[in-house]
C-alpha cells in the first residue's frame, strides 16, 4: 500500500515538474522579412575586432574563428545588397579628444589604453586606411559603394549617442536584421535600444562573436539576453535563406523566418523550404528551454 502510494506522489510530481517547465518556455515570435520595412544592421565591423592584427583579437580571437565570423558577416552583407535590403553600419570611433574624458567603464578604459578604434579627428583620415579603425577590407566593396548607410559613430556601446535611429525612421524602417562584433557589448546594446525605441529585431547569432576570458564568456552572456529580448535569434544560413525567399513572387513582398507563407500548396519546393525554417524554429525554441543553449547548437 505505502508503495503505491509514493509511485503516486512520484507519478504527480513528475507531472507538476514537466507542467512548470512548460509553463517556463520562452516564446518564439519570430520574424517576418519584409523588404520595404526591413534593414540589416552591422556593429562595429572594424579590423580592430575582426583582423587577426585587430587589438581585441586576442581575446575575440577564438570566438570570431568559431562562429565563422567574418564569414558570416559577409554572406549577410552579399544577400542583402543581392535583394536590395538597405544595409546601415554603426560603426565605433574615438577621436582625439574622447581621450580626454574624465571617467569611464571598465572596458572603456581598455580600449582607450590599447588605442582601439583610434581615428585622428571626424574630419581627419590621415593614417585611417587599414587602421584598426577601418572596415575589414573584404566588407569594403559592400559598405563603400553609396548605398550602405554609415551613421555617425556611437561612443559607448548602444545607438543612443549616434543617428542609428533617425536615419532609419527616415528611410521607413521599423524592423531589422542585427549582427556584427561584439555580441555582449555594442550589438547587444544596439539590440536593447532598438527594441525600446519600437523596432522588431532579429539577430543573427553566429555573425556576431565575443571576447572569451577566463570566468568571463561574452558570447554566452550574450546569447542568453539575445533569446530573450530579442523577436527571433537564427543563424546566417537561415537569415540569407529568409532574404531571398522574401523577394520571391509568391510571398508579395514579405516572410517569416519560421515558414514562409505559400498561396500555392502545390508548389513542393517552396513547403519544403517552409518547413525546415519551422524546423530550425523549434529546435531553437527547444534549445532555449536549457538557458545554457538559447540558440541552435549549429551555430558554434
Amino acid at each position: 500500500m505505502t508503495r503505491k502510494i509514493n509511485t503516486t506522489i512520484l507519478t504527480a510530481v513528475i507531472a507538476l515538474a514537466i507542467q512548470s517547465q512548460s509553463r517556463a518556455q520562452l516564446p518564439d515570435p519570430g520574424f517576418t522579412i519584409d523588404p520595404q520595412r526591413t534593414a540589416l544592421i552591422i556593429t562595429d565591423p572594424q579590423n580592430d575586432f575582426l583582423s587577426p592584427d585587430g587589438v581585441a583579437w586576442g581575446v575575440v580571437g577564438q570566438s570570431v574563428t568559431e562562429n565563422h565570423t567574418v564569414e558570416n558577416i559577409e554572406a549577410l552583407l552579399k544577400a542583402a545588397k543581392q535583394n536590395d535590403i538597405p544595409v546601415f553600419i554603426s560603426p565605433h570611433y574615438y577621436y582625439q579628444h574622447d581621450h580626454r574624458w574624465k571617467f569611464e567603464g571598465a572596458l572603456e578604459a581598455l580600449m582607450h589604453q590599447i588605442g582601439m578604434f583610434d581615428r585622428k579627428g571626424a574630419l581627419n583620415t590621415d593614417g585611417f586606411n587599414n587602421s584598426g579603425a577601418d572596415w575589414l577590407a573584404r566588407y569594403k566593396p559592400y559598405i563603400e559603394d553609396n548605398q550602405s548607410v554609415v551613421v555617425s559613430p556611437h561612443k559607448v556601446y548602444g545607438p543612443e549617442s549616434n543617428d542609428l535611429v533617425l536615419q532609419l525612421r527616415k528611410r521607413g524602417i521599423d524592423k531589422v536584421m542585427l549582427a556584427g562584433m561584439s555580441a555582449n557589448l555594442c550589438t547587444e546594446s544596439h539590440m536593447r535600444e532598438l527594441v525600446e525605441q519600437g523596432f522588431e529585431v532579429a539577430v543573427v547569432a553566429d555573425a556576431t562573436a565575443a571576447a572569451v576570458l577566463p570566468d568571463y564568456d561574452g558570447y554566452q552572456a550574450a546569447l542568453i539576453n539575445f533569446r530573450m529580448i530579442a523577436s527571433h535569434v537564427w543563424s546566417t544560413n537561415d537569415a540569407v535563406q529568409a532574404i531571398a525567399d522574401a523577394m520571391l513572387p509568391e510571398h508579395a513582398g514579405a516572410v517569416s523566418i519560421r515558414g514562409a507563407q505559400n498561396p500555392d500548396p502545390q508548389d513542393s519546393e517552396v513547403n519544403t523550404r517552409a518547413e525546415e525554417h519551422r524546423t530550425t524554429a523549434n529546435i531553437t525554441a527547444e534549445a532555449a528551454d536549457a538557458m545554457g543553449s538559447p540558440v541552435d547548437t549549429n551555430l558554434r
